[in-house]
């Protein structure tokens, strides 16, 4: 059986990350700590643009996570 979770990381698979002053990584993993996942990569850039807009002192990125590639 598939979760909720696995179907809408393969649905979307643009993830934005938050890099931390440490270099730990906020990542769409667990859906509390999703920044924003999205289906299309124009998306995803355009909202990357507001974040860092909104807060220029942060790092985001934007990764390709695609369900395959993330472990559970």
């Amino acid at each position: 059986m598939v979760s909720s979770f696995q179907r809408k990381s393969s649905v979307y698979p643009w993830c934005i990350v938050r890099l931390l002053p440490d270099m730990q990584r906020i990542t769409g993993l667990r859906q509390r700590y999703a920044i924003a996942r999205f289906h299309h990569r124009s998306n995803a850039d355009g909202y990357l643009n507001v974040l860092r807009r909104i807060e220029p002192a942060a790092a985001f990125v934007l990764v390709f996570a695609p369900s395959a590639a993330i472990a559970p």
